[in-house]
């Protein structure tokens, strides 16, 4: 019997049943209503977030966050049931050391549970059933169900939502199972999407009735057949156009293509340009003009998952006019795994802007480490931290007496970030968390808005760590521009605008230099330290037994820096930089303590028997 038909002649409700999951279903309705209204502006759904799961589209969540009972509910679309499914989180999107809930038959009756998968990915059923099943229904697009989770659990097995990234992951069962512990994940057809899944619960300001729109699109493209594909557009201003402030921006994504749109990003091209060519096509191409290297100033970024951004109303960012370029990129991240053929896209950035300019201009300053070979990560290590400092030394000088006002933020490495953090340090004293991912990846970045806008005073330091596994590299990961090279950065958005572009540290050349000559007469190890050897290639040298690694995290705990508070034109602002001693801190940040949910002990201690009417979805 087909997999669908089993699924069809499951037994339908008793008229008394069907009464009971229709209140509850009404029930628990207005309940999501509440839920997703409570604190904002109305929302036109909800559910308001929507990804798809599968580059197929044949899997898709939404949900919507309740910080009041700081639980989520989501809503899985399966459009053409087969088996069964199963969804959840883990760490780094692997099936194995998995959160999960399973929907699945053994070919008479169908289930739900709770359960997790060990480090073999074999799967079991959890004994504290904390995803708790609110309705299961058939539709013209296919089954859904509605099922809502708490932040945190306070089960070990279980995985803890937090503010940054969560690596979803989902698989498709083709047949029926005999019990949840006879599925193998191994054979399934699996995958794993990235998504942030606790949005900041901001009410949308009111647009301006002037607020004009630009659409920046790549023009009906023919996506390349290839896994990972960044195309590259010119877009041209309109010669006289003055200065405006962008006031919100959104995304538009070609109909079937949600699937395949991964990221996008608008760039302003150097002032300095006189003219840049028009091209569109892949940016790795031969035939990119250099001219594109030169538009990396940012003005819009978005990823799956996110909404419409929201300038604060008092602020907006300035573009056109003098001393603006006229020439913007647009960046399209297409990630097409399925090698899909022949399907043309026009996705882009759809921008709102306004002549009527608001208070402040938003301003973007870079916090974290100078893109230098001096801060480096040993090879196979699974948790090395780096760290940059903005010093108070640099924000005394540097900001207005009112200070500045942090409202979202960006944060960026290459391929080995595992983890980034900001943290306001105050009187030595950690103040305040700026931006935290403790999930952290690189394969998905976005500028994110801070559930609270975040105020620095002149005096105040901030300090950016970034942790970085290498366990797959044979040699010592230099920082630097290149993708195999390592960067720590967190784009922070906030106004008003001051003349402090970027505020970051490395750790002082010489003292580094002292770090070779001492692992040398330690080691009897012919490290090179000649004069016309790079910094790279003395690290490159380097033995990386636990002694050198130990040194190497000492000295960058400890050692003086040289700190980079410079000026949009890259010049430093005037003071001595150099041989900087480490900002003290006194007093950390507690870690905050999962709430466990007051619900524990009435969910089932096993899997719950669904019940599926007719008809094919």
């Amino acid at each position: 019997m087909p997999a669908l038909s089993r699924w069809a002649s499951l037994p339908g409700p008793s008229v008394r049943e069907a009464a009971f999951m229709y209140s509850t279903a009404v029930a628990v309705f207005l309940v999501i209503l509440v839920a997703a209204l409570q604190g904002s502006a109305p929302r036109e759904s909800p559910l308001p977030y929507h990804i798809p799961l599968d580059p197929e589209g044949s899997l898709e969540l939404s949900w919507n966050v309740s910080y009041t009972q700081e639980a989520i509910h989501f809503q899985l679309l399966v459009r053409r049931l087969k088996a069964g499914v199963l969804f959840g989180m883990s760490d780094r999107g692997e099936l194995e050391n998995a959160d999960l809930v399973v929907l699945w038959t053994d070919g008479d009756t169908a289930y739900f549970a709770d359960a997790w998968s060990d480090q073999k990915g074999q799967i079991h059923l959890d004994p504290q059933q904390d995803y708790q099943l609110l309705q299961v229904q058939r539709t013209p697009e296919g089954l859904t169900l509605l099922f809502k989770r708490p932040f945190g659990t306070c089960d070990p097995k279980d995985y803890l939502i937090e503010d940054g990234t969560v690596h979803l992951v989902y698989g498709i069962l083709e047949e029926p199972f005999r019990s949840l512990e006879a599925i193998n994940g191994s054979g399934l057809q699996t995958g794993l999407q990235r998504v942030q899944l606790l949005k900041p619960n901001i009410p949308e300001p009111e647009l301006p009735s002037d607020a004009c729109t630009m659409e920046v699109q790549a023009p009906n493209i023919q996506i390349p057949s290839q896994e990972t594909t960044y195309w590259c557009y010119i877009k041209e201003l309109p010669k006289g156009f003055s200065r405006h402030h962008i006031i919100k921006y959104e995304p538009i994504v070609t109909k079937g293509n949600e699937a395949l749109v991964h990221h996008m990003e608008v760039f302003q091209c150097a002032p300095e340009l006189d003219s840049v060519p028009h091209f569109s096509g892949p940016c790795d191409s031969k035939m990119k003009p250099d001219r594109l290297n030169y538009c990396r100033h940012v003005l819009a970024a978005w990823a799956l998952g996110a909404k419409a951004f929201y300038y604060p109303e008092e602020a907006g960012l300035a573009f056109g006019g003098p001393g603006s370029s006229r020439y913007l990129r647009l960046e399209v991240h297409y990630h097409n795994p399925l090698v899909i053929e022949g399907r043309n896209d026009s996705s882009g950035i759809r921008l709102y802007y306004t002549a009527k300019l608001r208070r402040f201009n938003a301003g973007i300053m870079e916090l974290g480490l100078v893109y230098t070979p001096v801060m480096a990560i040993p090879p196979r290590e699974t948790a090395f931290i780096l760290t940059g400092y903005c010093t108070d030394k640099c924000t005394q000088l540097a900001l207005p007496p009112s200070g500045i006002h942090i409202f979202a933020s960006q944060l960026h490495t290459h391929l080995t970030g595992r983890k980034v953090v900001t943290v306001l340090v105050r009187d030595g004293r950690e103040w305040e968390i700026v931006n935290q991912d403790n999930h952290y990846s690189p394969h998905f970045q976005e500028i994110r808005m801070l559930k609270k806008v975040v105020s620095v005073h002149p005096g105040d330091v901030l300090i950016t760590s970034c942790t970085y596994n290498t366990e797959d590299r044979e040699l010592a990961t230099v920082g630097g521009f290149g993708i195999l090279e390592e960067m720590c950065v967190n784009y922070v958005h906030y106004y008003p605008q001051t003349q402090l572009e970027l505020c970051k540290s490395a750790v002082d050349a010489g003292f580094l230099q002292k770090y070779f000559h001492l692992i040398n007469r330690f080691n009897n190890e012919d490290v090179c330290t000649c004069p016309q050897a790079s910094v790279s290639q003395q690290f490159t040298s380097v033995p990386w037994n636990s002694f050198n690694r130990d040194v190497l995290k000492a000295l960058y705990s400890f050692a003086p820096i040289s700190m980079h508070c410079n000026k949009s034109s890259a010049v430093r602002f005037q003071g001595e930089w150099n041989l900087q001693p480490l900002p003290k801190v006194i007093s950390t940040l507690e870690e905050p303590t999962p709430q466990c949910p007051t619900s524990q002990g009435q969910s089932p201690a096993g899997p719950t028997v669904v019940s599926i009417g007719g008809g094919k979805g």
